[in-house]
């Protein structure tokens, strides 16, 4: 279910983004109004999607499953109140200090002063969609402990719909925009809370905010979140990093890499995010009734889950990284060239597909025990190789003058989430918390069968970029879907021949 109200935000996402691409391609005050978008953005990644589902979550189906319906709505109210208390306060300090925001995540900005200014006038309308969106959040943390999963998966869809309106409706009557774009980030903010107000009423937990700093079950959650605010999202960090290294680099490396990041996410959402969205209170309820094998039976399907759905996924991002961004972007104000430079980023962002996929699952394993300090370990180790290996490639690129050294950056990111998820997986290891199934070379030369046959069949069908740019709209978006499907024809079938069955893919009951 998570996965099909994802994939239905991600299409309009998509929408979304083409809209972007066509009317307003990949110039300085696109780039500006990424930035704008980004920071609170990424906070929100960081901070409510990040560290505070992952702490907020376990603790309250913790007292769902020990303490009853009363302290569960106590719980509630007092993280309602505090929240709200430090977001406003948050969002005060982000609209005041907007220029420092700007000149700290993209100080290349600072040499164009018309360009700098655009973006923090951007972001003083842009930064309350944290408060609303952290919120939203919280009450879809709520929906999710109580197994309504598919009204916070759903609703994303509302940015996207608000965002394409004001591109189309709005924009053209503006001088600049961009400030349309910013306006329709903060109405999806208020439009997202709304939304799912509704249904916390209809389950009987609508909060009834109270300050509560000092409360015990406060305390636990923000002990819990301090760690995780950084451990957790480590690849947003990375790919905030990559923002702040392209904004010194040729104008249109922001818009970029967010147009390649943009299109990894999307089955990262449908498939990975999904399932560790599902898994944390499945998991946290596993480990509050101290069944350690179903706790790492169900980490294992988790895994299962990944390499059968991500691995076919990667390979079909990197081999048909033209033609996706030929097909979505490649209109009007998105030239060929952006469409070439799109590529570059998009292949190197595929390559860490799975590393990215693997540490949304694998952290689940330690929030869910509520154990925050080691994926901070693991996310420090992580980061610095990241950084160590931007300052590299970036360098080398240059030195060798080589095209596209925003790829770079890419690929440092997508390196940088292979050693973190390589390092949560030895601690869950040597902690004895996960122990592979004993199927897994069976599962896995199957997979890696299905994908290469796959493979082999869109290397066929993917031409250069130059045919997919020649070709019309319907034509590409006709022959994308013929070879989309033929390589998920194609793969399915041959797992299937190989003897995978969907009673080999069911989460196994507790025991």
């Amino acid at each position: 279910m998570v996965g099909v109200m994802t994939l239905a935000s991600r299409v309009f996402g998509f929408l979304r983004d083409m809209a972007f691409a066509i009317l307003f391609g990949a110039g300085p005050g696109m780039d500006a109004f990424l930035v704008a978008f980004k920071i609170p953005n990424f906070m929100r990644r960081l901070f409510a999607e990040g560290a505070f589902a992952q702490s907020f979550v376990p603790v309250l189906s913790s007292t769902k499953s020990r303490d009853g319906t009363e302290a569960t709505q106590d719980l509630i109210n007092v993280v309602a109140g505090t929240l709200g208390v430090i977001l406003i306060g948050v969002t005060v300090v982000g609209i005041v200090g907007a220029p420092l925001l700007i000149y700290l995540f993209a100080p290349g900005f600072a040499g164009a002063t018309e360009q700098f200014d655009l973006a923090v006038d951007l972001l003083r309308l842009t930064f309350p969609y944290l408060l609303f969106i952290s919120l939203t959040a919280f009450a879809g943390g709520i929906l999710n402990t109580y197994g309504q999963f598919a009204v916070p998966a759903f609703t994303p869809v509302l940015l996207n719909l608000s965002l394409i309106s004001v591109a189309i409706g709005l924009a053209p009557w503006f001088a600049r925009p961009e400030i349309a774009l910013a306006i329709g980030v903060l109405i999806a903010g208020v439009v997202q809370l709304a939304f799912q107000l509704p249904f916390l009423a209809r389950l009987g937990h609508f909060p009834r905010p109270r300050w509560g700093w000092h409360d015990p079950q406060v305390r636990r959650i923000l002990s819990l979140m301090l760690p995780i605010l950084f451990g957790s999202s480590v690849a947003q960090i990375n790919l905030m990093l990559d923002t702040i290294m392209a904004s010194f680099l040729a104008s249109g490396s922001v818009s970029w890499l967010y147009y390649a990041d943009r299109l990894m996410e999307f089955p990262l959402g449908v498939f990975s995010i999904a399932i560790a969205t599902v898994i944390l209170p499945n998991l946290s309820a596993r480990h509050a009734s101290r069944s350690a094998a179903a706790f790492s039976d169900t980490l294992d399907w988790a895994l299962k889950m990944i390499v059968l759905l991500g691995l076919p996924a990667m390979i079909g991002l990197f081999v048909l990284a033209g033609p996706l961004v030929a097909t979505l972007f490649n209109y009007r104000s998105f030239t060929g060239h952006d469409a070439l430079m799109s590529q570059y980023a998009l292949m190197a962002y595929a390559f860490g597909f799975m590393g990215f996929s693997l540490v949304k699952v694998l952290v689940t394993g330690f929030f869910s025990r509520e154990d925050s300090r080691t994926p901070v370990r693991c996310g420090v180790i992580s980061m610095v190789s990241a950084m160590a290996m931007n300052l590299l490639f970036v360098g080398a690129f240059t030195a060798l003058s080589l095209p596209a050294p925003h790829s770079g950056l890419a690929l440092a990111t997508s390196l940088g989430a292979f050693v973190n998820a390589g390092l949560l997986y030895r601690y869950l290891r040597r902690d004895r918390v996960y122990t592979p199934g004993s199927d897994w070379r069976w599962l896995a030369l199957r997979v890696l069968l299905g994908c290469a046959a796959m493979a082999a069949v869109l290397v066929y069908g993917a031409a250069d970029l130059d045919v997919w740019v020649g070709r019309a709209a319907l034509q590409r978006v006709g022959w994308l879907f013929a070879w989309v499907g033929a390589g998920i024809g194609v793969y399915f079938v041959v797992l299937a021949l190989a003897g995978v069955r969907p009673r080999h893919l069911a989460l196994p009951a507790e025991r």
